[in-house]
């Protein structure tokens, strides 16, 4: 495994999507993410991707339904709704790479909607690993936890697809291998994951 601090260098590399996953229903937040502050964690991802070097961007909904129409997204960024959102990550994370593997693109970074504080420097940092690792598998490093982006390449694909059940998303892959670059954006961004509302200071 190994450990990389190095910044993007070519902005012009090989064609990468950017997939949001949106699709749960934030039981503990109270609300599906997807809506957080007027969607602004929403419009936060698709900016970070999309800045990030990132075309196209694809959100994958669930709980708010299939029609767009239910969530503020940007313009121009697609969308597929994951039937079977309700089954856990694994559905979200299988539905947008089904809809990456229509595009053109050889590599994929993968953001969740609830870490709001990632922006397009990570990501572009992140997906700069993965282009330059002979293994084309990246991911962001925060406080030496493992956390999102997630950028690889399309070889990669295929097993993410088959090990995304339940609630594992593609930890059960990516744990299991050795070849992962580690990128450290501890001075980019705390990486947290937001699953509770700010409590409010009185």
């Amino acid at each position: 495994m190994a450990v990389s601090h190095s910044e993007a260098l070519d902005p012009a590399g090989p064609p990468c999507a950017g997939i949001v996953l949106a699709a749960g229903a934030g039981t503990r937040y109270g609300m599906p993410k997807a809506l957080a502050e007027g969607g602004a964690w929403l419009r936060a991802a698709v900016t970070a991707l999309r800045d990030g070097g990132c075309d196209p961007v694809i959100v994958v909904l669930g709980a708010t339904g299939p029609s767009p129409a239910a969530v503020d997204l940007p313009d121009g960024v697609e969308h597929v709704w994951a039937a079977d959102w309700a089954t856990g990550l694994g559905a979200s994370l299988r539905a947008g790479l089904r809809a990456v593997a229509r595009t053109p693109a050889q590599y994929v970074a993968i953001m969740p909607v609830d870490t709001p504080d990632v922006g397009a420097d990570v990501v572009a940092r992140v997906t700069a690993a993965a282009f330059a690792s002979p293994t084309g598998l990246a991911r962001a490093v925060f406080r030496a936890t493992p956390g999102h982006p997630v950028a690889m390449s399309d070889k990669h694909w295929t097993s993410v697809y088959q090990a995304a059940v339940r609630d594992s998303g593609a930890r059960t892959y990516l744990t299991g291998n050795d070849d992962m670059v580690c990128v450290t954006c501890d001075d980019l961004a705390t990486g947290d994951d937001r699953d509770f509302p700010a409590t409010p200071h009185g």
